[in-house]
């Protein structure tokens, strides 16, 4: 197995471990330094797609089948898979999911539900800015179209602030590193609930693994994830469509095979409940959310890397309440510290803890900043008793920032 790891990441050791228990004999490329055990590590980088295809092809038999571990090395991902002969992506389909604008066009195509949207030239004037946000009718949300994880998406409730929010995005645009100026998303705002749907693609079918429900979903002006539930509990007849509605999204890319993550809200304007998509990413679920989630004693990374090699997979993991709480940075500062660890892991029902940020950081919060301070999980016998060990085990940390 070919696992390529990108140097910021928080899925290495997940997909590690698994592979540890699967048995493979791992093969890892990435562009940083990971602690491996003195397992060599082939050299790469992800801006630079046929070299470091080219040194993986030279030193690096044959493999079983090739994993990206995160989003940046997706499309590296599938262009080696493609030298190699093996089931993948095609190049531009993972291009196509990892920029917002594609998306866009390629779903209204398609005839995908989604938001209306206008799309706006990175040197747009006001005036473009104001027209837009007044074509698709306020409030409305803004968005750079390469970042993920809600940085750099805004909502604004009048054209002015339209403006103002792009303004905002192109700061944080810059202090990413983008270096080419890239358009901006202007689209329609969707109230109502948010879910995810996760699940693999086999020769472009959909089986899902998880549906998770946010039953904190913000309206504004940030779009931080914060709680996630699964399985969920909207009506059979909107889940199911939920779930067509992602499959086709990703179809409509030219997404055929290995994982996907998807972003919907549950319009409930019209008539009848419609879900509409938000994003749609070529990869598992980020973060460490896959944790809350077990198939039978087996990972969803397990799961990922068995379906990359073609063995069959349960994708059922059954019926239990589970969740988890991402911990929002709440200012922006240096991290002094976490404080009430242990208090909030001891909370009835919360089944682990992780702080992922070390103290001596300087943090930033949503939409400027693109890390969460850690992640709680929790199970239960019901939705709201997950829910409510969450809450309660994040009332007893106590971040200290200066």
């Amino acid at each position: 197995m070919l696992l390529l790891v990108p140097a910021r990441t928080y899925r290495a050791a997940d997909f590690l471990a698994a592979a540890g228990r699967m048995g493979l004999e791992l093969v890892v490329a990435s562009e940083g330094a990971l602690p491996l055990g003195g397992r060599p590590v082939v050299p790469v980088r992800p801006d630079d797609i046929a070299g470091s295809a080219d040194r993986i092809m030279a030193r690096t038999g044959p493999v079983g089948a090739v994993v990206a571990a995160d989003t940046p090395m997706l499309t590296l991902a599938a262009e080696v898979a493609a030298r190699m002969g093996l089931p993948h992506n095609p190049v531009a389909a993972v291009a196509a999911a990892a920029d917002k604008a594609a998306q866009r066009r390629l779903w209204a195509a398609a005839r995908i539900a989604q938001p209306a949207f206008r799309l706006v030239p990175s040197d747009a004037a006001s005036e473009v800015l104001e027209r837009a946000a007044a074509e698709v009718g306020c409030p409305c949300v803004v968005k750079a179209v390469s970042l993920s994880a809600s940085q750099g998406v805004l909502r604004a409730d009048d054209p002015a602030a339209a403006v103002a929010a792009a303004r905002r995005i192109r700061l944080v645009l810059a202090a990413a590193g983008r270096p080419v100026p890239e358009p901006l998303v202007i689209e329609e705002y969707v109230p109502g609930p948010e879910l995810s749907v996760d699940g693999l693609l086999t020769a472009g079918a959909l089986t899902v693994t998880a549906v998770f429900d946010k039953p904190w979903t913000l309206g504004g002006p940030t779009f931080e994830e914060t709680l996630l539930i699964t399985p969920s509990r909207l009506p059979g007849p909107v889940l199911a469509e939920a779930v067509s509605t992602a499959g086709r999204a990703a179809r409509a890319l030219g997404l055929t095979h290995g994982p996907i993550h998807a972003e919907l809200r549950v319009d409930e304007r019209v008539g009848r409940p419609r879900p509409v998509m938000l994003e749609l990413a070529a990869r598992s679920i980020g973060g460490l959310c896959s944790r809350a989630l077990r198939f039978g004693g087996a990972s969803l990374e397990e799961l990922v890397l068995a379906h990359a090699l073609g063995r069959p997979v349960s994708c059922d993991h059954g019926t239990q309440p589970s969740g988890v709480l991402m911990v929002p940075v709440p200012r922006p500062g240096l991290l002094l510290a976490v404080e009430g660890r242990a208090e909030a892991a001891a909370t009835p029902g919360v089944t682990g803890l992780t702080i992922t940020i070390p103290a001596g950081q300087e943090v930033r919060p949503l939409p400027e900043g693109d890390r969460y301070l850690g992640f709680i999980f929790a199970e239960g016998d019901s939705h709201d008793s997950v829910e409510e060990a969450l809450r309660a085990a994040l009332a007893r940390l106590r971040v200290v920032i200066r």
